[in-house]
Order: structure tokens, then sequence, then C-alpha cells
């Protein structure tokens, strides 16, 4: 598409959408949002990449395959359910960590639960943008 208008407005919108992902990955752990829907909403920047640049120019502007990105996110789902074994708990069960934490006081709290949402972020991302700029480049 050769559209002067999408092509200005994309460059905003791009990286509007990868922030407005990452704030929906991390505030859906206490409320609706989560892994699935940052994910989509941050392909959205890149499909519209896709769409108002052609795709060599979108497959540069995210600079690793997507494949290598879903991948990457079925290992990090992968461990955070491995996390629970290392404590005898069964798999996928929430582990938490306090970075730090001194004697009873509170720290930073991180939990598997955010490396799973993670890992399902990527997962979404990686696996969208693969089908999207396949089916684009055999249109």
């Amino acid at each position: 598409m050769n559209s002067l208008i999408l092509s200005v407005a994309t460059r905003y919108l791009t990286g509007l959408l990868l922030v407005f992902s990452i704030y929906l990955l991390l505030r859906g752990h206490n409320e609706p949002g989560g892994g699935f829907i940052g994910g989509l909403t941050g392909a959205t920047g890149f499909i519209l990449q896709a769409m108002a640049n052609g795709t060599d120019r979108a497959r540069e502007a995210l600079r690793l395959p997507p494949e290598v990105l879903a991948m990457l996110g079925l290992g990090a789902a992968l461990l955070a359910g491995l996390m629970s074994a290392l404590t005898g708990d069964a798999f996928l069960t929430g582990q938490w960590l306090f970075l730090g934490a001194e004697d009873g006081g509170k720290g930073l709290p991180l939990s598997s639960v955010l490396v799973f949402d993670i890992g399902v972020y990527l997962v979404v991302f990686g696996a969208v943008l693969t089908l999207v700029f396949e089916m684009e480049e055999h249109i």
C-alpha cells in the first residue's frame, strides 16, 4: 500500500502500540490483560509496518525473525513451569522471589507467573507475525 498518511502515522503508532502492549502485559497479572492480548497488540504495530512499508522493512524493524521470538517464548513458558519442579511443587505452580528482602523485610516481588506471561506474550507476538508476514509476502 502506498499511502503517505499511513506511512507517517505508522512511525508513531508502532511505538505507541508496543508501549501499550507492555503495559497490558504487566497489568494483566492482577487485572484484565496479560501476555495474550499484549502480544496481539504489539504484533499490530508491526502488521501496520508491513502494510505501510512492506514486509522487508517490517522484518528489519523487528530485528529478530518472528519464529525465533515464538521459540524464545516457548522456552520462557517452559522455564516458568520447571521453576516449581525445583521446589517439589506441581508443574506451573506459582513461585515467588523477593529481591532485596532482608530478614522479613519486603523486597521486589518477582514471580514465575510473570515469566510465563512473558513467554505467552512472545509466543503470540511471534506466531501472529510469522503468519501475517508469510501471507503478506505471498499476495
